[in-house]
C-alpha cells in the first residue's frame, strides 16, 4: 500500500510535489508488548549503576582497637570502622551493578515500525525539505516551527544525515531534539507530540526497516 505525504519548504509553507511511498514499513497493526521491551531495554541501559559505598573492610584506619576489651563497663569494640561508629563501613550498601539488557534484532525492528505507525495514525508525521544550512540559523528553525503551527509543542527532528549548522540551529531550543533518521530509538519516535522528518531522512528509515524485516 502507498502513503502519500505533503512535504513543506524551510519556510514551512506546503510544496506543490507530493512524496509518494510505495512500500511503507510502518503502516502496519502496532504491537504494544515490542514497544514496552524496546523502550524498557532503552531506559534500563541508560542507567550507570555506578553508585558505590565502602564497607568496613575498605574503610581507611581502623587496625588498632580503640580501648581495651574489659573494664569500661561499656560495649566492646575491636575496630573504629564499624558501620556503628562515626567514620565507619556502609551495612549492605550500594554496589556498582550492570544493568544492561538486549533484545532481539527483530523485536526492535518492529517496537521501531509500531511507533511510527502510532504517529503517522495520529497525524504527527511532518515531511519538510533537506535542512541545508551555511551558517546557524536558529531563528529560520523558528520560522518554520511557527509557519507549521507546531511552535511550543515537544518535536523529534529527523535528519538523514548529521549536520553541525543545523545543529547549531536546533542548540538553544529546548522542544527539539535532533537525531539521525537511521539511529532514531523508538522512545525517540513516541517521545514528542510532533515527528519533523526530512523527506530523504524519511526515506532512510524506510528502507533501512524494509530491509531489515
Amino acid at each position: 500500500m502507498s502513503l502519500e505525504f505533503s512535504v513543506y519548504n524551510k519556510n514551512g509553507k506546503e510544496k506543490d510535489q507530493k512524496m509518494v511511498m510505495d512500500q511503507v514499513s510502518f503502516d502496519i497493526e502496532p504491537h504494544d508488548h515490542s514497544i514496552y521491551l524496546a523502550v524498557k531495554t532503552e531506559m534500563t541501559n541508560a542507567r550507570q549503576g555506578t553508585n558505590s559505598t565502602k564497607t568496613r573492610s575498605e574503610v581507611r584506619g581502623g587496625g588498632k582497637k580503640p580501648f581495651p576489651q574489659k573494664g569500661r563497663g561499656s560495649a566492646r569494640a575491636g575496630t573504629t570502622r564499624s558501620p556503628i561508629w562515626v567514620g565507619g563501613g556502609r551495612t549492605f550498601g550500594p554496589k556498582p551493578i550492570n544493568y544492561k539488557m538486549k533484545i532481539n534484532k527483530k523485536v526492535k525492528n518492529l517496537a521501531r515500525k509500531s511507533a511510527l505507525s502510532y504517529k503517522l495514525a495520529d497525524n504527527a508525521i511532518k515531511v519538510i525539505e533537506d535542512l541545508k544550512f551555511d551558517k546557524p540559523q536558529t531563528k529560520e528553525i523558528r520560522l518554520l516551527l511557527k509557519n507549521l503551527g507546531v511552535e511550543g509543542k515537544k518535536i523529534t527532528l529527523l535528519v538523514s544525515e548529521f549536520s553541525e549548522n543545523v545543529y547549531l540551529s536546533c542548540r538553544n531550543l529546548y522542544n527539539i531534539l535532533l537525531v539521525e533518521s537511521e539511529r532514531a530509538s523508538t522512545y525517540d519516535i513516541l517521545d514528542c507530540e510532533i515527528l519533523l522528518v526530512e523527506k530523504s531522512g524519511l526515506e532512510k528509515i524506510n528502507n533501512s526497516l524494509l530491509r531489515k524485516n
